[in-house]
């Protein structure tokens, strides 16, 4: 059979929400970040996130916590067949905190939470059977129906012949053997479970635990003894996490010393937190693993990922993309905070982008003055309009991908709000209209911590009309506000579009917009999409791309501006750009929206005239663009 997926995990899944202040009790925590969590959820992503074709079985309750399982992890590429709705119980949550470099405390929500209802009717053969292998997390053995559904798709494995996979994931307390206040525990005996763990450990053709979960499958706190004890009820590779000493494999008889084994390099790096560095571990051995790589390859791969892991915030948004694993082993350490090396947080940053834009036709009605200063204007009628906009942006996007609005939140708030949800690319403007230099929205606030309240999906677009032969005074307040509000996009996790319009300040000629572009870049701006006036020859946008290029060569790509121009002109500039496929549309606004806006405004015409019109013009310019692609 052709197998469509590399690895299938099976266990828990939860919501991890995940204390942002750093060094407080978690009893004192104000504001916390959301993440996909679970031992063999996290492990799917971080796979995914290495090229891998992962699934996960697992069950999520039919509420908001439990679509946000499915929508992130199909954002992060995990395939969700295997993923049950159900009715009646709630999805798992997780509230974890950094203490300090030594305490974690954690907090599971699991009191009859629906991944524990897993059972043997969930494991659909068919499904089982388009994968290379399947991994298990020992958590899944500590209850009948769980660990029945396990087990079903564990011999249903080893009967299609596939690998099969254990982490051992030992939690005391999700075994009923400590407290609630207790999730931070990692290890206390258990002979119940011992015996529990070595009366599966035959399914297995790969084992893997830190030293203390070698100790409970093994039921001695001697290490070596444990792996003599695992290897007498099991022929898998045993691999053995050491913390700070990376990690050791075992295919064959256990020698006296841990040292004895095959390993891979480990990295010195600063232990900022701990907490699902095991899973990230897991997804980088299982690269090596089914990639058919040695075990010192495997090994080294899944060191790195468990580094990267504990030098960041949260468990899957720590995991590396596969480009990012490769640049690491490649150039080593250069710092021992992996999250304050910029060159490395950029990489990570630009390849763990979610979603598919490769193709953008962007409606823009952002504009604030523009609509201020037309007859018959308020603010209740321009906020109106743009609902109208956002309804004709709607009619042509008809569900398709590649479709995208602008939209501001000072006018335009309802109609942000109602785009939500409905698969538009969103990008919103914070620049203070016409400024220069740069001066930006009030409602962002002095420290720009207004942009905590922005949906995440939203993109920060800034207009800035910057010139190369501006004054020092006016390049530098200029560049200390685009600096400023990257870095403050960033923490935020918002993408950023930067859109720049030299000829609003001067001269221009082919080189302006590359000498600009490479300006932002030298000061440390790295924007996911820049907006461009259209350029009219070849040579103008040859040395855009290669400027581009060769300082973030995982940008997103440009996006083309209207400046009110006449479709005819956009039509001869859509041809030129195409040519270039770091040109991946347009956001273009007035060209679509101005007279209908001039005699909606007035009175003249009414809503559905206006959106009708709006939707001709805009589904017009899709069709130019596309045509113009094509022909490429």
């Amino acid at each position: 059979m052709n197998k469509t997926l590399d690895v299938i995990t099976i266990g828990r899944s939860s919501v991890d929400l995940y204390g942002e202040q750093i060094g407080g009790r978690l009893e004192d925590m104000g504001s916390f970040g959301k993440y996909v969590g679970g031992s063999p959820t996290n492990t799917a992503t971080g796979a995914a996130r290495l090229g891998l074709k992962s699934a996960v079985i697992t069950r999520v309750g039919d509420e908001h916590m439990g679509r946000f399982l499915r929508e992130e992890l199909a954002r992060e590429g995990v395939d969700t067949r295997g993923i049950v709705t159900d009715p009646e119980r709630l999805t798992a949550l997780v509230l974890l905190g950094i203490r300090d470099q030594n305490q974690f405390p954690l907090i599971f929500y699991r009191d009859n939470c629906a991944d524990m209802a897993l059972c043997e009717d969930d494991i659909d053969p068919d499904f089982i059977r388009q994968a290379r292998a399947v991994v298990a997390s020992g958590t899944h053995l500590s209850h009948p129906q769980v660990e029945a559904a396990t087990l079903k798709a564990l011999r249903l494995a080893r009967e299609f012949g596939m690998q099969t996979a254990l982490d051992i994931d030992y939690r005391p307390n999700l075994w009923g053997l400590a407290g609630h206040g207790a999730g931070e525990e990692r290890y206390i005996a258990s002979d119940k479970v011992t015996e529990k763990l070595q009366s599966t450990l035959h399914y297995f053709d790969l084992i893997v635990g830190t030293e203390e979960e070698f100790h409970i499958a093994g039921g001695s706190t001697d290490t070596i003894q444990a792996l003599r004890n695992v290897r007498a009820v099991s022929t898998a590779t045993l691999v053995c996490k050491r913390g700070p000493m990376g990690a050791t494999a075992f295919t064959g008889d256990i020698p006296d010393t841990l040292d004895e084994g095959e390993s891979g390099p480990g990295f010195p790096i600063e232990v900022f937190n701990v907490l699902g560095a095991g899973d990230g571990f897991m997804g980088g051995l299982l690269k090596g693993w089914l990639d058919g790589e040695s075990w010192t390859t495997a090994i080294t791969y899944a060191n790195a990922c468990g580094a990267f892991a504990v030098s960041r915030h949260g468990c899957t948004p720590a995991y590396p993309s596969l480009e990012e694993l490769q640049f690491f082993l490649e150039r080593g350490v250069q710092t021992r905070e992996l999250r304050n090396d910029r060159e490395l947080e950029q990489i990570h940053w630009s390849t763990n982008r979610k979603g598919d834009w490769s193709t953008m036709r962007v409606f823009a009605f952002d504009h604030r003055s523009q609509l201020e200063e037309l007859e018959g204007a308020t603010p209740d009628k321009i906020g109106a309009f743009k609902e109208l906009c956002l309804t004709a942006a709607l009619e042509v996007q008809g569900g398709k991908p590649g479709y995208g609005i602008l939209c501001d939140a000072r006018l335009g708030r309802d109609a942000l709000y109602k785009a939500a949800g409905t698969g538009l690319w969103v990008g919103r403007p914070c620049e203070w209209p016409g400024s220069r230099p740069l001066t930006l929205e009030p409602q962002l606030g002095p420290d720009l911590g207004g942009l905590l309240e922005w949906p995440r999906d939203n993109v920060v677009k800034v207009l800035c009309f910057y010139h190369p032969d501006d004054t020092a005074e006016m390049r530098s307040a200029q560049e200390e506000t685009v600096s400023r509000l990257f870095a403050a996009s960033r923490r935020n996790g918002l993408e950023l579009l930067l859109e720049i319009i030299p000829s609003k300040a001067g001269r221009v000629n082919e080189g302006t917009n590359a000498a600009v572009i490479q300006r932002f870049y030298d000061i440390g701006v790295y924007p996911d999409w820049w907006k461009l006036e259209p350029m009219t020859t070849t040579s103008a946008w040859q040395q855009t791309c290669d400027t581009i290029l060769r300082n973030d060569r995982y940008t997103r790509g440009i996006v083309i501006l209207g400046l009110a121009a006449a479709e005819e002109d956009l039509a001869e500039s859509f041809r030129v750009a195409t040519r270039f496929p770091l040109v991946k549309g347009f956001a273009v606004g007035r060209t679509i929206f101005a007279d209908a806006a001039q005699a909606w405004l007035k009175g003249d015409i009414g809503s559905d005239e206006a959106v009708a019109e709006m939707a001709n013009r805009y589904a017009r310019l899709c069709a130019v663009w596309d045509e113009s692609r094509s022909q490429v």
